[in-house]
């Protein structure tokens, strides 16, 4: 009893610390949200401009989750994240004292390379380091500190612009806050151990037992331990993965899936609500100090949602999940444009539009965002996890940087309604997507998901063959 309990604290601490990694994601990511308003004014932004400060944080972000990726499976997921922890204070401090939009844009660029690879350490860290029968929920965390580091920036935002929003620099007082978090992250990461499945890797088999028996009963650590060697006894004759690994069939079909996913989850439109939230509450009617308010019921309901999408991943298949997530933030953002156009000037507008962004990202972070982070990080085969999920996060994030780059420019040429409009369309097509190309991986083991993939059209001729296997 007394071991179980011990084994269940050192797995506490495991997602309280690396998650940071992803409370950062969350702060970096949402503090742009109400800084920009102030920092247009003391930069002198135009919509352009706007666009790339937001956005060269994402194409940053891009590089960084390829390049995280392969210095992830090079170096450990540990030593990965140690670095990214003083890649993100480094560059807060740059961005804080930033004294025009060119330095802005670099520091912005360089926290991105953190943000994006951060956003493929973490997870791989924690599906590596989690029992099978609760990957789903240990992954998630991360989501939930993503969303929470966001709630943070967008509270962090109301308070600082509705009390000293007259003070010039109050958005640099908004960006240094994000340094306190990666010191801690960097101290914490020092006390925690490399994921076992990497120490298998590098044959330090006796390392990732010990690992294995202060996350697992002795029994079930040794019996994953000889899974895990057997997968790795199976490919100890290829080499090194590369991207010509990615030509073979069946890792093609996986890198196919896993780069869908990854665009699905953005052509939401979310981070346009996340970035650009103030900015749209101030098009619908809202003043700065209004928008920034109405702002945090936005991060609110992304935490709440976030619980109640951890809830279900135990529950339901990821498919119905995602499928549901996607109707319910398409059919938002079509009532978006639609009453934008018929409450157009009315005093009644900004609050629909602050109701409907909410509706939007109670599916999105209820459903969607969680679905995408934890199929990325368990469809890739062990030894190809940091590539693939490199590659496939890296399309999600140029997504990202192309929705953030456009965005404001979109909203100044075409206004609310046609803008969310083409959003409309674009879930439309995420859902067919899904439909007709995403299997079910619920209740399966890494091992096991591999197996399937490598099988696929063969042995296990459908996707139904995934509940057999489950069974």
């Amino acid at each position: 009893m007394y071991m179980e309990q011990s084994q269940k604290s050192f797995l506490f601490k495991v997602i309280f610390v690396s998650t940071f990694g992803g409370l950062l994601f969350g702060y970096d990511t949402g503090v742009i949200n109400g800084a920009l308003p102030f920092m247009s004014e003391a930069l002198g932004l135009t919509s352009f401009t706007e666009g790339l400060v937001a956005s060269s944080l994402l194409f940053g972000a891009a590089l960084g989750a390829v390049f995280g990726g392969r210095l992830s499976d090079y170096s450990g997921r540990r030593n990965n994240i140690l670095l990214l922890a003083v890649i993100f204070f480094v560059a807060t401090v740059g961005c804080t004292l930033a004294p025009n939009v060119t330095a802005m844009v670099f520091f912005r660029f360089l926290l991105g390379l953190a943000v994006g690879g951060a956003s493929v350490t973490v997870p791989s860290y924690l599906a590596e380091m989690s029992p099978a029968e609760s990957r789903g929920r240990m992954v998630t965390q991360n989501e939930l500190m993503i969303v929470s580091g966001q709630l943070l920036a967008f509270v962090i935002n109301a308070i600082l612009g509705n009390t000293m929003g007259h003070h010039d620099h109050v958005w640099r007082y908004m960006l240094i806050i994000a340094a306190l978090p990666a010191i801690f992250l960097f101290f914490g990461m020092l006390k925690l151990p490399e994921s076992p499945r990497w120490l298998v890797s590098r044959q330090k088999n006796t390392e990732a037992l010990q690992v294995l028996n202060k996350i697992r009963a002795e029994k079930q650590a040794k019996s994953e331990l000889n899974e895990i060697k057997s997968i790795f006894e199976k490919e100890a004759q290829t080499s090194k993965a590369t991207m010509k690994d990615m030509a073979v069939p069946w890792v093609r079909r996986i890198l196919f899936i896993g780069i869908g996913i990854a665009v699905v989850q953005q052509v939401t439109g979310v981070n346009s609500i996340m970035y650009y939230g103030t900015e749209i509450l101030k098009d619908a009617g809202f003043d700065t100090g209004a928008a920034l308010i109405g702002n945090i019921a936005n991060g609110l309901i992304s935490v709440l949602a976030t619980f109640v999408g951890i809830w279900l991943l135990g529950k339901v298949g990821r498919r119905p999940m995602l499928l549901t997530g996607l109707l319910g933030t398409t059919s938002a953002l079509l009532l978006i444009g639609i009453l934008s156009i018929t409450l157009e000037g009315t005093a009644a507008l900004p609050y629909v539009v602050l109701s409907l962004t909410v509706l939007f990202l109670a599916f999105q972070q209820g459903a969607i965002s969680p679905v995408t982070w934890l199929m990325l990080s368990e469809i890739f085969p062990t030894r190809l996890r940091g590539l693939g999920m490199g590659v496939s996060v890296f399309c999600l994030w140029i997504v990202n940087f192309l929705i953030g780059l456009l965005f404001p420019m979109l909203l100044a040429s075409v206004g609310l309604s046609t803008t969310f409009f083409v959003f409309v369309g674009l879930g439309i097509i995420a859902m067919t997507f899904v439909v007709k190309f995403l299997p079910e991986t619920k209740g399966l083991s890494l091992e096991q998901l591999e197996e399937y993939f490598r099988n696929y059209g063969k042995d296990y001729p459908t996707d139904e063959s995934l509940n057999k296997i489950a069974k």
